[in-house]
């Protein structure tokens, strides 16, 4: 009879060296198991719907599994949110976190979550600038031309925005702010119909994103005066950046991705590593200047401090002008 105690001791001993990864570690080089959920608290269609769609579809062909997106608009973006602090944090719910997500919490008192505090940043993946336009019946052909007859009409003229604390408006009353002009502002009910009323000539002055001005700018049924990011953007070379008149104007709509707190940090770090290998695809970076938006892909660490800056920034801008949510 074969004696085989001598074998099995020396396949014992070998499997003792075999290394053993940690279960968060394995969880993560596992994951996703099963469909992501990604919240955008706006509309579909919209400019903050658009890149996140085609990040969501380029990460599900990359990790296997659908990336579900689940619009919930409401409330400047406050009702997705909340519903995002609220899920559990296993990696399988996820939010788009835009401009407007440090701006709620300014805005609104009612709020149940806290940006800063209830969710742990992944990555910004998206940054556009909005553009100063103007009717072409207002007769000026550049900021300066614009602050000068604005500063000679105070309360005159008017502008028109998406709504009251959305990313218009306040890119609207941070340039009015630093350019000491009195301007009345006039909201509207979405970028449509304030879009509609820019281009009848029933209001003179507007601040859209730079998918809806670009095609308007190159048909000259508006002017755009300025892009808001502090240079100039690839997409409107031409356009110079309200910085160069209104030295250290800087406003951008920015978008990123979020998941709530709490979530294992090897899944937040292959989300991360994921989706910025996907940003410097060049059919994404086409995709993503197509819907106005440049790829703008960063690490956690420096999208919390981002986060964080834009807080504090917009936070005192909706202060000193006085905004309060419905």
């Amino acid at each position: 009879m074969l004696n085989l105690t001598p074998k099995l001791t020396m396949l014992a001993a070998a499997c003792a060296f075999v290394p053993h990864l940690p279960a968060a570690a394995q969880a993560a080089d596992a994951y996703p198991v099963r469909p992501v959920r990604v919240i955008i608290p706006f509309a579909a269609g919209g400019a903050t719907d658009v890149p996140t769609r085609i990040m969501a579809a380029k990460l599900a062909e990359r990790l296997g599994q659908q990336f579900v997106i689940d619009n919930r608009p409401g409330q400047g973006g406050a009702l997705g949110a909340a519903l995002a602090a609220k899920a559990d944090p296993n990696g399988y719910t996820l939010v788009m976190a835009a401009t407007p997500f440090v701006v709620s919490p300014h805005v609104y008192s009612n709020l149940t979550y806290d940006p800063l505090k209830d969710f742990t940043p992944i990555t910004q993946f998206g940054s556009a600038p909005n553009v100063l336009v103007v009717h072409p019946s207002l007769g000026v052909k550049n900021t300066q031309d614009l602050i000068k007859l604005a500063a000679g009409q105070p309360g005159k003229l008017d502008w028109a925005s998406s709504g009251t604390g959305g990313g218009q408006h306040l890119f609207g009353e941070l340039f009015i702010s630093m350019a000491n002009v009195k301007v009345t502002h006039i909201s509207y009910k979405g970028s449509g119909a304030a879009t509609a009323d820019l281009l009848g000539g029933q209001v003179k002055i507007g601040f859209p994103g730079i998918a809806i001005a670009l095609p308007h700018h190159n048909a000259k049924r508006l002017l755009a005066l300025g892009v808001t990011t502090a240079k100039r953007s690839a997409q409107m070379p031409d356009v110079p950046s309200i910085a160069e008149a209104v030295p250290g104007y800087d406003a951008t709509f920015w978008l990123g991705m979020a998941a709530p707190k709490g979530t294992p940090k090897a899944v937040i770090d292959r989300l991360q590593k994921e989706i910025v290998a996907l940003l410097k695809l060049p059919d994404v970076v086409t995709a993503f200047q197509r819907a106005g938006t440049d790829t703008a892909p960063s690490d956690p660490q420096a999208f919390e401090r981002f986060i964080r800056q834009e807080y504090d920034k917009w936070g005192k801008v909706i202060r000193a002008v006085g905004i309060k949510g419905n």
